[in-house]
């Protein structure tokens, strides 16, 4: 008796990969309550931490394989990438599926879940300190590090590098996919769009497509502080500028310290029930802080992108939480 073939409508599908996001299999947009109660505009979030490998990046990592495969440049190779944890992640899983190795370099602070899920994956992983870079990009520690390793003369023959800041198959992957999503989920009603600064492929790609389809859709960049520790958001005055970031289609940046990340993550934990990253903290903050600037109009209808799930980041959390609702301390008599 032969299997039953795919049908994402009955949520039915022959592999793992079929399960990233996709304008047929579109990962949701949630309204938010009571986090934009003071803004008129209204704020739907973008729920990444829906795809298999729970992030954005799984989009990424699935269209930087078939850009490799499609060139011929993944036979007999295996992969190496720098990544701060969900590129990594997404490709090692479909490197897993694919049978071919994956070796990560990473950013030596990143928290201790993202190590352990790329460890259970299987890849190889090289935590990175940032000063291995050059001077003028001091938080590329990792970057550099990779594209060593890809340039060696004894083993780079043996990798190649899907190089996920220069390759266009991630802007491709939120033009064709990202966008298209968000523009069918809000009817085409969309009028802002907010995302991180961080490789660049999803608010170049997602962004243009908005654009395209409606060139008044406003795009509003978010990125961190300096110093920052907001895995997945890049600060250019301390990393390099990625050359598939297209700036002609961003209209505003915001910048957002730490504190307001994270602890805009805890209030949309605590009042609409999400459990998100700092990254999805410091692109919400960003969008809150713009519309408190900017008069949104009676029809505004935003989309703010959710990278991923608080549940990679527990431990960057708990100094925050530490002794949030703790009962008092009882006094002996």
């Amino acid at each position: 008796m032969s299997a039953p073939g795919r049908n994402p409508a009955l949520r039915r599908f022959d592999s793992v990969t079929d399960l990233i996001g996709s304008p047929e299999n579109p990962t949701p947009i949630v309204r938010l309550g009571r986090t934009a109660r003071d803004v008129k505009a209204a704020i739907y979030l973008k729920l990444e931490c829906m795809n298999p490998f729970g992030s954005i990046k799984d989009r990424t990592a699935r269209a930087l394989l078939e850009g490799l495969r499609r060139d011929g440049r993944l036979e007999g190779k295996e992969l190496v990438e720098p990544t701060s944890g969900n590129t990594g992640l997404a490709l090692a899983a479909l490197a897993n599926v694919f049978g071919i190795k994956c070796t990560v370099t990473i950013p030596d602070q990143v928290p201790a879940e993202s190590l352990t899920l790329l460890k259970l994956l299987g890849a190889t992983v090289w935590p990175t300190p940032d000063d291995l870079c050059p001077i003028d990009h001091p938080k590329d520690g990792a970057i550099a590090l990779a594209h060593s390793i890809a340039a060696d003369k004894n083993t780079g023959s043996r990798y190649v590098m899907p190089n996920q800041y220069e390759n266009p198959d991630n802007v491709r992957a939120h033009y064709e996919n990202t966008g298209p999503e968000i523009w069918a989920q809000t009817e085409g009603k969309v009028t802002h769009f907010f995302a991180g600064y961080g490789t660049c492929g999803t608010i170049t790609g997602a962004g243009k497509l908005l654009k395209d389809r409606n060139p008044a859709v406003k795009v509003v960049a978010i990125q961190p502080q300096k110093n920052h520790r907001q895995p997945g958001l890049k600060n250019f005055s301390e990393s390099k500028r990625p050359g598939i970031l297209d700036l002609s289609v961003i209209d505003e940046e915001v910048t957002v310290p730490d504190d307001d990340a994270y602890a805009m993550a805890v209030r949309l934990a605590r009042e609409e029930g999400i459990l998100a990253g700092p990254s999805t903290g410091a692109i919400l903050a960003g969008a809150l802080d713009y519309f408190s600037k900017n008069d949104p109009g009676s029809d505004a209808l935003a989309v703010a992108v959710s990278p991923d799930s608080a549940l990679k980041y527990a431990t960057f959390f708990a100094d925050r939480v530490a002794n949030d609702g703790a009962p008092p301390a009882v006094k002996e008599s």
